[in-house]
């Protein structure tokens, strides 16, 4: 059977923030998974940079591990400090700017 979590070892303990990098300048990201129904990433995203306005097709869940980011979902700007989360409704256009250097993880769930 395939993998459907990959990018890590299974059965070992690991740290979502240190799957990827924060570098300067710069949006990095590990997928973890994806399928038909799901798609699993985790983002490091350098202070004042990000991703503009786009839209998902799937519901999608934010959940920021370090610093501060900032989500923007039709047009509502959300700070967002560690362990905090929230969910952009499929085909919300949004948009992702790191207030600090920060780390997130990304779940897009969409019927398969």
């Amino acid at each position: 059977m395939a993998e459907l979590i990959k990018n890590v070892e299974h059965a070992q303990d690991f740290e979502l923030c240190g799957l990827v990098e924060l570098e300067k300048g710069k949006v990095n990201s590990v997928t973890l998974s994806q399928t038909p129904g799901t798609k699993i990433t985790v983002f490091a995203i350098d202070e004042d940079e990000g991703m503009s306005s786009h839209a998902a097709p799937g519901d999608a869940l934010v959940t920021v591990l370090e610093g501060t980011g900032e989500i923007t979902i039709e047009g509502v700007p959300h700070r967002l400090n560690a362990g905090q989360s929230v969910v952009m409704s499929a085909g919300s256009p949004h948009s992702v700017r790191g207030v600090t250097p920060f780390k997130m993880l990304l779940v897009v769930v969409k019927e398969s």
